[in-house]
């Protein structure tokens, strides 16, 4: 199975690299290795900063795509009205566990994003610049390049920039979360909230956006909307980021231009010729069946044109080998264990949705297959944040795509293939989603299924009292889902594991958060 993807993949540009120049030179651009490679940056008003973003069609890296001068005009707008002083928070928490981009620009080329977003902060007149990260080597990176620019712990400069280090989870890096966190609260989305840039950090108004984003500005406000647009497609000009996993050699972070075929960056990165389909977007995402995949070209235009989407620039190759609605269904519970638990359609119907896919998978037949729908269609758009909505369309998409394979399960009770395990999906799967304050994560303690092979007679029992994480190979033993347990699985998998009539299958509690993983002695429930 496919472990999580590395903090920091190799990286490739595809052409001539903007941002990843230098990184063939360098573990990190320290600020003079940065000046060097980029040049000094020049400065911009508010008016001659929105017009370039709009020259250059600058939409967000983050995954909505909302345009960047569209931003700009209403912070400063509400500042003037207010007479209030904006902040610019940059939002570097990458919860998609499909996405490696902007822990490599946040841990290899800090300045880049510090220039855009202290750019934007000196033309709007903003007080504060706040970053946002999940991960250590980011964290330490922005605070020595902070350092490096003489604005670590100086509050009396003319902007006030800091770091806020959120726990590695999906949700922190939805922007109320991280402005709750930012502000001192809970690293989740508080419900209903105002829009940041109306009442963001502090109450103040806010632009945010995405580290990529602020990346691309500062490489638009040296090259010129002229330079800028010199590569890419028509109306989505410039290079972007995506990071390729699944169906490869290695996962790696790549600088493609806009408008690229899709098909060519995967030949590139060494994708396996007989693919499937293509997951884009990542785990909110779409999935793309081979023809779609094919003839699709990386922009937003053309992926939605075959029914995928951009989102994070996540693109995992499936290949043929693997059974598409089992990668799924394994995703599914592991964005239902990624909740906030604080709303019905995240904490009861996400749960629901997973559970109604992996009846379809185990063959349950058409009645699990409209419960499918009915539980996507009931958390679409009723959530606090868009988390269901990704779900729901990441799920839907699974099912529109991969026709053949549904109709197996649900025809014939399966389409004779195991599931790989390719989705990146992280080891913390149903983690504590109240690590509070945007401190540190401490250790937490995870369960996972295992099994004694010494014991295991291949009974098949397991299997069919928990598809959703145990699958008979073609040997006829299980094969285990290479995640934790989810908390809405717990029950069945105690039931699993007391059931089992060659007492071989165990819940095993693993701390997770240290270097390396310490097992305790395993857990059994009494029979």
């Amino acid at each position: 199975m496919s472990p999580a993807l590395p903090e920091q993949p190799a990286v490739l540009a595809l052409g001539r690299p903007r941002l990843l120049a230098g990184l063939d030179r360098a573990a990190r651009l320290d600020r003079s290795a940065h000046l060097s490679v980029h040049g000094s940056l020049p400065q911009h008003t508010e008016a001659q900063l929105t017009a370039l973003a709009e020259a250059v069609a600058l939409r967000g890296r983050g995954g909505a795509g909302f345009p960047f001068a569209r931003k700009l005009r209403a912070v400063a707008g509400v500042a003037q009205r207010r007479g209030a002083r904006p902040a610019v928070v940059v939002n570097g928490c990458e919860g998609d566990p499909a996405s490696r981009k902007d822990a490599v620009l946040l841990a290899r080329a800090p300045h880049l994003v510090l220039d855009g977003a202290l750019m934007t902060a000196a033309a709007l007149g903003a007080g504060s610049v706040v970053v946002g990260v999940t991960r250590a080597a980011a964290e330490a990176s922005v605070r020595e390049a902070l350092a490096e620019r003489g604005l670590a712990g100086r509050r009396r400069s003319a902007v006030h920039a800091r770091v806020v280090r959120l726990p590695e989870r999906l949700v922190s890096g939805e922007s109320s979360a991280l402005l709750r966190a930012a502000d001192g609260g809970l690293p989740l989305p508080p419900g209903r909230h105002d829009r940041a840039s109306r009442e963001g950090l502090g109450g103040a108004p806010t632009l945010l956006s995405n580290a990529e984003t602020f990346a691309q500005l500062a490489l638009a406000a040296r090259l010129g909307a002229e330079g800028y647009a010199a590569t890419g497609a028509p109306g989505e000009p410039g290079t972007l980021l995506l990071t390729v996993s699944g169906a490869v050699p290695e996962p790696q972070v790549v600088e493609v231009p806009g408008g690229v075929p899709l098909a060519y960056v995967l030949k590139v990165c060494g994708a396996t010729a007989a693919l499937q389909g293509v997951l884009t977007g990542g785990c909110h995402g779409a999935w793309l069946d081979a023809p779609a995949a094919a003839r699709a070209r990386v922009s937003h235009e053309s992926l939605a044109d075959c029914g995928g989407v951009l989102g994070v620039g996540a693109v995992l190759a499936l290949p043929a080998d693997t059974c598409p609605l089992g990668e799924t269904v394994r995703a599914a519970h592991w964005l239902a264990a990624e909740s906030a638990g604080q709303c019905g359609p995240c904490r009861s119907g996400l749960p629901a949705l997973a559970a109604a896919l992996a009846d379809v998978t185990a063959g349950a037949g058409r009645s699990a297959l409209e419960r499918v729908r009915e539980a996507a269609a009931a958390v679409r758009g009723r959530g606090s944040c868009g988390h269901p909505d990704g779900a729901a369309r990441f799920v839907l998409s699974a099912l529109s795509v991969f026709t053949d394979d549904l109709a197996a399960h649900v025809l014939n009770g399966g389409c004779g293939r195991p599931t790989a395990g390719l989705l990146p999906l992280p080891a913390t799967a149903g983690a504590d989603a109240g690590a509070g304050g945007g401190g540190l994560p401490g250790p937490r303690r995870v369960e996972r299924l295992a099994v004694d092979w010494t014991l295991c007679e291949g009974h098949g029992l397991c299997a069919d009292l928990l598809p959703q994480l145990v699958r008979t190979g073609p040997d006829g033993y299980p094969s285990l889902a290479d995640a934790g347990v989810p908390d809405h699985l717990r029950g069945r998998a105690q039931r699993a594991v007391r059931r089992c009539p060659a007492l071989a299958l165990r819940l095993d509690k693993v701390h997770l958060g240290k270097e390396h993983l310490d097992r305790e002695r395993p857990e059994r429930t009494e029979r």
